[in-house]
């Protein structure tokens, strides 16, 4: 479904991914793991072109192209084809919860105000809001503004949907209600790339876990393999110091 070859990005002289490889089928939930700056955002990024890589190729679907040369009309199709949920919202202020809902189908996708309202009022109930479509960001939690975000990001019915972070931002008391949009969402049968900390989300929802640190690929697997039985020290090191207990358990 989706396949991405030998990524590398550079930002002035700090070389952020160095050969990255990514593949991912239809209905895989991925999710990758890794300490500050070891290039995961990076990578989300570089799928939908919010940072164009230096190097590498991508095929998704009946698209084939360089991530470095490929054209407006490549990008404005991958685009179409992902969404993105932010790790810090990202909503326009001015703007009710419909309204960011409702903007991009209609600005990027074409869809008329009419439908547009429709498929906004549906992304917003499978998010738990639809009685809160009237509201602004400032009359919403933090918690309720992600899952705006992500209603936002499913709307258009993409075939992946990339998660930066999406709880990182939140205080720990509403963690729970965007990770629980997130399974609802997996349970459906949506394809998703996570990147985040939420070791329990990984283990019960993840079919595949990726552990990257300084911008390669160290080791992956299911999530059984990686949290009970991971091969590579650097792996284990980033393990212990997140799980501490749990993890010396595990092992």
């Amino acid at each position: 479904m989706l396949e991405l070859k030998n990524i590398h990005k550079s930002f002035g002289n700090n070389k952020i991914l160095k050969g990255v490889d990514l593949s991912v089928n239809k209905g895989d939930i991925i999710v990758i793991l890794g300490p500050s700056g070891s290039g995961k955002t990076t990578l989300l990024r570089s799928i939908n072109f919010l940072d164009r890589a230096d190097e590498g190729t991508i095929d998704f679907g009946e698209i084939h192209t360089s991530l470095s040369k490929a054209s407006k009309n490549e990008v404005y199709k991958i685009r179409k084809k992902t969404g993105f949920v932010f790790q810090n919202y990202n909503l326009f202020a001015n703007k009710t919860a419909l309204e960011n809902v409702t903007e991009g189908l209609i600005v990027a996708h074409g869809y008329s105000k009419e439908e547009a309202e429709k498929k906004g009022l549906e992304a917003l109930r499978k998010v738990g809001l639809e009685d809160r479509a009237d509201y602004y960001p400032s009359q919403l939690s933090g918690g309720q503004q992600q899952r705006v975000g992500i209603a936002r990001a499913i709307a258009p019915e993409p075939e992946v949907v990339l998660f930066d972070e999406p709880t990182s931002a939140l205080d720990p008391e509403l963690v729970g209600e965007v990770l629980n949009v997130m399974k609802d969402l997996a349970k459906s049968g949506m394809t998703m790339i996570v990147v985040t900390h939420e070791m329990s989300f990984a283990e019960s929802v993840a079919n595949e876990v990726i552990f990257m640190d300084q911008g390669v690929v160290v080791e992956k697997g299911s999530p059984r393999e990686i949290f009970s039985h991971p091969k590579d020290a650097r792996t284990v090191q980033f393990l212990r110091r997140i799980l501490r207990d749990d993890f010396e358990y595990a092992i």
